[in-house]
């Protein structure tokens, strides 16, 4: 039989919206057929809508992990809010009649199956398609284009440092944002990201000296992204065959956007991984124009903290499926990682989720770091990079929490050593008051999933917890 649970089909959903449509529909009780196949691989059925004939939707789990929603309605969203209201009347137990397996959708399955069996002879037979033939003439031109760009970059930024950046004003900010456009004609997409968030530090209305601080920060991480950039084009130049970076993030910085093939290409793949999300939480990216859906996750098997990361730029934000939080395990037939030392973003396109157990949970606290001394220093390592993560995460045992003679809460370790906890800048609300709330069972031998920044202005590293997990469970913070 299908094991299907809300959080799996909230998953699936391409945003808050369809999630609440699809559950009103099983509110309203508008399905006025609900029929399953015998083997329970398929749900199908019809739901009265606005049109004068009822909207005929379905969901086929012939490929656990690859679910296909069909549907006659007219809507663009997939799965649309019928395919969802049929997944969640299944979830919450409503009858569902057996009977045989409509014509068309054994057809599409066919077909379907057709096409596997040709990827797996082709495969089977090394004759997968040929990469494609690298335009030397075209790639030519874009080296160029992007030289061209880093060099217009540099004399802005010696420009800005020989006047100081106490003289800039408004103008000069104006200044700034016209090569924000200029950027992007120059195929730099991170440099162009970069630079408008350095003309937004400027803008803020907050004290000079702190906006100075971080100011400079950037302006180092930009002097790197040239420095680095330039080697790389370069040496790209004189030989346009030459592979692809696939150590560091150059290539995302110069505006390259990784395939999944790529990936599996250079050897960043794993097979039959499982993740488990500690942390999600969404923002607005003002210097990249889009929002931002971010999770944490912990693959079991290695103990690395990954990312999913999704961008959804301001004007097709609502075209565009939100991700959100996933409460269960993720197991993945493949599971992609993009370039990177630390908190690697991943991806993958198939996925079967399974309940949470108690050996999940006891995988965490087996993960987690034990000594701050060694996860630190790991962490400072990532912050010396330029071109590095910004916010490092790290999955810490904590022996106890704690409070300070002032009130702060810190964690200690088996050694001794403490972390004082507090809120940074970088996320889009607090935590550590909600520490307070914490039942006594939380406070000891517990893992901690904290996220670090490093305050330029105040020259301290300091850290804020974004999930509490102990063998009772886990508790999200952020949110």
């Amino acid at each position: 039989m299908l094991e299907l649970t809300s959080s799996y089909v909230d998953s699936l959903a391409p945003n808050a919206a369809a999630i609440k449509n699809g559950q009103g529909l099983v509110k309203k009780k508008s399905f006025v057929e609900l029929n399953r196949s015998e083997n329970g691989e398929l749900l199908f059925g019809q739901c009265s809508g606005s049109g004068k004939s009822n909207y005929v939707c379905s969901v086929d789990f012939v490929v656990p992990e690859k679910p296909v929603a069909r549907c006659t309605c007219p809507s663009r969203q997939f799965p649309c809010k019928h395919a969802l209201g049929l997944m969640y009347a299944y979830c919450e137990g409503l009858e569902f009649q057996i009977a045989p397996v409509p014509e068309d959708i054994l057809s599409k399955r066919e077909k379907a199956e057709k096409r596997e069996e040709t990827k797996a002879k082709q495969a089977e037979e090394g004759s997968e398609p040929k990469p494609k033939k690298v335009n030397k003439s075209a790639l030519k031109k874009k080296i160029t284009a992007q030289l061209e760009g880093l060099d217009v970059l540099e004399k802005l930024i010696l420009s800005l440092i020989r006047g100081g950046l106490a003289t800039i004003d408004s103008k000069t900010v104006k200044t700034i944002n016209e090569h924000v456009k200029q950027m992007g004609n120059y195929y730099l997409p991170g440099a162009q990201n970069e630079l408008r968030r350095f003309a937004l530090l400027l803008s803020r209305g907050q004290d000079h000296e702190e906006s100075y601080t971080y100011a400079v920060e950037q302006l180092t991480r930009l002097h790197a992204f040239i420095k680095k950039g330039r080697t790389y084009l370069t040496a790209k130049q004189e030989d346009p065959e030459l592979a692809r970076d696939h150590e560091s993030t150059i290539e995302e910085w110069l505006g390259h956007a990784w395939q999944l093939a790529e990936l599996k290409e250079v050897g960043l793949v794993t097979e039959g991984a499982e993740l488990l999300q500690l942390a999600f939480y969404s923002y607005d990216d003002a210097a990249r124009q889009e929002y931002v859906d971010l999770g944490y996750w912990l693959e079991q098997a290695t103990g690395d903290i990954h990312r999913t990361v999704q961008y959804r730029p301001y004007k097709a934000a609502k075209h565009l499926r939100e991700d959100d939080s996933f409460f269960e395990v993720a197991q993945l037939p493949l599971l992609y990682r993009y370039p990177g030392q630390m908190n690697v973003r991943v991806r993958y396109d198939e996925m079967l989720p399974r309940a949470v157990t108690g050996a999940d949970l006891a995988a965490v606290s087996a993960n987690a770091q034990r000594s701050y001394t060694e996860a630190l220093k790991k962490a400072k390592n990532e912050l010396k990079n330029p071109l590095g993560e910004k916010n490092p995460v790290l999955l810490l045992h904590a022996a106890r929490l704690g409070q300070t003679e002032g009130g702060q809460y810190t964690l200690t370790d088996e050694s001794g050593q403490h972390l004082v906890l507090e809120n940074i800048p970088s996320l889009p609300q607090g935590t550590t008051e909600l520490l307070p709330y914490l039942a006594s069972e939380w406070h000891e031998d517990i893992a901690v999933l904290v996220m670090l920044e490093h305050l330029s202005d105040q020259g301290r590293l300091v850290a804020q917890p974004l999930t509490v997990i102990n063998d009772a469970g886990i508790t999200r913070l952020l949110y």
